[in-house]
């Protein structure tokens, strides 16, 4: 059974390799492009610009993320680790594009937290909930969109799995700080690093390691001098990168609004976005539901809080951060392990006999369940690789053609980076000043796409540097 298992999860493993890699050449304008957009422009900077991992930028000069006027075009927010193994990707395989070269990287965490998740569901709970936990995780269809998006998250979730898969692994020794099992220790500590530099709001789903401690030596471990290397390891990465950065408020984006804004928190909205929204019909397909509430009704065989402080973290996670939560959907990345793990053990429980239903039924309501699961998630999610306005690449394109490499470009798509982006160039994704004032601050290039009567009359200001139907470029300066 475990030759079988093995194989049966490497040959998921590269199934889920495979539907990743659709429109994996998909240009920064699907979904949240606006988000992949800045993320992608730092590593695309490190190429332009140099490699300069304390001074990330991307191409947002404006006022619009942190308020201030910010004319490096600093990006403070997680440090570029992701951003820094995706240019690594590329300048090994220039081949690549680097937006290509991006989902790489993003696709192999996830591939790596789909590892991890079943080495840790088949120990606590067998192999056939960690064999169905795994394909949850592989084949969500919201899985594997942002398992290939260009986004930090999914780099964080693999980290973080990690971090806990190496310190059960050492927990294993009956000792996680003992001399034997050290070094899993040290390397799970550097794991949590990772994902927190990586993505600080990681730090909630890694909540067991904080169980995995006290249930090998109690509140003995209070005063055993390694927690606090562990944790020193762990959090001292982070904590200086939050220093650092303070020095550039410019950088930083307003984040406080992410927490409660609005007083969204425990609202009949909150939970409508966040249960029947997201859960219900985006992630979970309808029916999943049903295999994801059976699944956390389900005893285990073996007795563990590793699954339960996880979900503790996560709960934590969406309550703590609920408007961001219920603002963008891209936030409920670090709820895919949990999803996956209470998903799989729901339908393991049906599979096992648990229940006194005949197995031929048994069986049918698990495959039907999954497969409508999925088919009514993909109905929602497959507009998510769309590129419903192509124009802002075709104008973003026909920019980077006809403008010098160190122009500045105003490129105003309702504050949306994802336009500015495809003109390979920083600027203004929105027009914050008058245009006087963007030009005095260096902007020599506007482009607009779709252009009204407004835009049309510029022309009697600037003058036009090519004219389509859906787009303009004017030349702001002599």
């Amino acid at each position: 059974m475990k030759k079988f298992g093995n194989l049966v999860l490497i040959l998921m493993v590269l199934v889920s390799f495979g539907v990743r890699l659709y429109k994996i050449d998909n240009p920064v304008a699907d979904w949240h492009s606006w988000r992949q957009a800045d993320t992608a422009a730092v590593a695309r900077n490190f190429v332009k610009f140099g490699f300069t991992p304390l001074f990330p930028r991307y191409d947002d000069l404006s006022n619009v993320q942190s308020g201030r006027d910010n004319p490096q075009g600093l990006r403070l927010v997680e440090f570029p680790l992701y951003q820094i193994m995706g240019y690594a990707v590329y300048k090994i395989y220039p081949k690549f594009s680097l937006e290509i070269a991006l989902r790489l990287v993003s696709i192999f965490f996830s591939l790596l937290a789909m590892v991890f998740l079943y080495a840790l569901v088949k120990k606590y709970n067998g192999e056939l909930n960690a064999l169905l936990s795994a394909g949850a995780f592989g084949f969500l269809p919201y899985s594997i969109y942002y398992s290939r998006a260009i986004l930090p998250e999914m780099t964080g979730v693999g980290l973080a799995l990690g971090a806990i898969y190496a310190l059960d692994k050492a927990n294993e020794g009956g000792n996680v700080l003992s001399s034997k099992y050290y070094i899993l220790s040290i390397i799970s500590a550097l794991l949590a690093a990772s994902a927190l530099l990586v993505k600080p709001t990681a730090g909630f789903i890694l909540l067991p390691l904080a169980y995995l401690f006290l249930s090998d030596k109690k509140l003995k471990v209070l005063f055993d001098p390694s927690l606090y290397l562990y944790g020193l390891i762990a959090i001292l990465p982070f904590v200086l990168w939050r220093f650092w950065i303070r020095q550039f408020p410019e950088g930083i984006p307003a984040y406080e609004w992410l927490l409660n804004g609005g007083n969204i928190r425990f609202t009949g909205a909150f939970f409508r976005w966040i249960i029947a929204e997201r859960l219900g019909k985006l992630m979970l397909g309808y029916t999943g539901m049903f295999l994801l509430f059976l699944g956390l009704v389900t005893n285990t065989a073996r007795k563990s809080f590793v699954f339960g402080s996880l979900l503790l973290g996560t709960i934590l996670y969406v309550v703590v951060f609920a408007r961001g939560n219920v603002q963008h959907d891209y936030y409920q990345i670090l709820l895919i392990p949990i999803i996956a793990i209470y998903t799989g053990r729901g339908a393991a429980s049906l599979l096992s006999g648990k229940l006194k239903v005949n197995r031929i039924a048994r069986f049918t309501v698990v495959v039907l369940t999954f497969l409508s699961m999925l088919a009514f998630s993909w109905y929602e999610i497959r507009g998510y690789f769309w590129i419903n306005h192509p124009e802002i690449v075709t104008a973003g394109k026909r920019v980077d053609a006809l403008v010098p490499k160190d122009a500045k470009v105003i490129a105003p798509y309702l504050g949306d980076t994802a336009f500015l982006y495809q003109t390979n160039r920083q600027g203004w994704p929105v027009v914050e000043k008058p245009i006087p004032e963007i030009i005095k601050m260096g902007a020599s290039y506007l482009v607009i796409v779709n252009p009204d009567k407004d835009a049309l009359n510029l022309a009697k200001t600037y003058k036009v540097l090519e004219q389509k139907d859906n787009y303009i470029i004017f030349a702001l300066t002599k």
